[in-house]
């Protein structure tokens, strides 16, 4: 009898303890907002409530934002194996660097978890960049330690570079490191990713089109002692100081297509234009998938570049360097001479700035103006008419200077 007794009673709390824990993941994943709804939304809801049940409880709520916040079409299609692998390294990142722990849950949330960038194909890029970075950051102590390491090798950990004969140009990290090649939105991808592989938060930024339509550009910001700072794939001098900050000053918030837009996970405010989902060259800015998240940025661009202008101009340290294109040597008296030409300008290997010549109908004193240090040489980089690399140095000293470049 009291053999019996015992049995029973160990059956009954094996059942209440089972009880209890199922109780509890119930309420885990309903204490979610929205995620019911999304898992109920999916084609393959079953499955996504068995990953989370079989997930424990920090991996469970990493999951159930994601899943709550994924593209409609990932949380039906996408590899529920990467998903878990994702959330996986994730935590890893959290429990091993002292930054990551230090990070407020909103901004872990939105910006290191995320398993993907804009629209780029999902692969086991956290898993991959975590193997490759994570021997650079583990004696680092700090946050910016942490991303100089990553910033300033990449290019020589990943082997790839700017190139714009890649195959397409939303390349996700395994595209991109398997031609060893990719133009400014995928170099962006890559860098976000690796920030993220390591614990540290980066975002995707970036314009649809420069003021002066010479095309779209995309860039990563990095969030660093409370605040979003400027970087690129080709690691600057300086945080906040790229070579296209003239440019910036000239974006247009109230224009989609002039304004500069950063990637939010989770509810946004705002569409991220991704131009290259284009179905064709001149489609209207409206007409381009709205699925990914963002935040206009514009403000905080123009702000930063017109304070950066305003200290080089008190400072005196930063002349004027102005450039007229032409369609031949000789001809420079008329505005029928003049040409449209792309220009870049360098610093060794630093690019500080790039813009295009003023047309035969623009005003003779209207030319391509740069704000550059003082006292160094530099070197100007245009294609001729035949689509041929002219490569010009140019040495400025203390007062403004102006430059000629032709297109014969």
């Amino acid at each position: 009898m009291k053999k019996n007794l015992i049995i029973a009673t160990i059956i009954i709390v094996t059942i209440v303890t089972a009880f209890v824990a199922t109780t509890q993941r119930n309420v885990a994943i309903s204490s979610i907002p929205g995620l019911n709804e999304a898992i109920a939304s999916s084609t393959r809801p079953e499955a996504l409530r068995a990953l989370l049940k079989h997930s424990d409880k920090r991996s469970r709520e990493a999951l159930g934002y994601l899943i709550t916040h994924m593209p409609a079409t990932d949380r039906d299609t996408m590899s529920l194996a990467l998903l878990k692998e994702n959330v996986e390294y994730a935590l890893l990142d959290y429990d091993k660097y002292s930054w990551t722990q230090a990070l407020p849950k909103e901004i872990y949330y939105t910006e290191v978890l995320p398993y993907y960038v804009v629209d780029e194909v999902r692969d086991s890029w956290r898993r991959e960049l975590y193997e490759l970075f994570s021997p650079l950051v583990d004696t680092c102590t700090t946050m910016y330690s942490a991303l100089c390491a990553v910033n300033s090798n990449i290019p020589q950990i990943t082997g790839v570079e700017y190139n714009t004969r890649r195959e397409k140009t939303n390349q996700s990290p395994r595209e991109s490191m398997r031609q060893g090649m990719a133009s400014c939105t995928g170099l962006s991808i890559l860098l976000v990713d690796a920030y993220r592989a390591v614990g540290i938060p980066a975002r995707f930024v970036g314009t649809a089109s420069w003021h002066d339509n010479r095309g779209n550009h995309s860039w990563t910001e990095v969030w660093l002692d409370g605040e979003w700072r400027v970087t690129e794939y080709y690691f600057p001098s300086k945080l906040d100081h790229l070579w296209f900050m003239a440019d910036a000053a000239k974006a247009n918030p109230d224009d989609r297509l002039y304004a500069i837009y950063a990637t939010h996970f989770g509810e946004a405010p705002d569409w991220f234009p991704m131009v290259w989902c284009a179905k064709e060259e001149n489609s209207p800015i409206d007409s381009l998938p709205r699925y990914i998240g963002a935040k206009n940025v514009t403000q905080h661009y123009i702000t930063l570049a017109q304070e950066q202008q305003a200290r080089h101009a008190k400072a005196g340290t930063h002349t004027q360097l102005r450039i007229a294109g032409y369609t031949r040597k000789g001809a420079t008296l008329h505005s029928e001479d003049r040409a449209i030409i792309g220009v870049d300008i360098f610093f060794g290997t630093e690019q500080m700035g790039g813009g295009l010549t003023a047309g035969p109908t623009q005003d003779m004193n209207d030319l391509f103006t740069l704000l550059i240090p003082k006292n160094a040489t530099y070197e100007l980089r245009y294609n001729n008419a035949l689509g041929q690399l002219q490569r010009q140095s140019v040495t400025v000293g203390n007062e403004p200077i102006t430059v000629n470049i032709y297109l014969e």
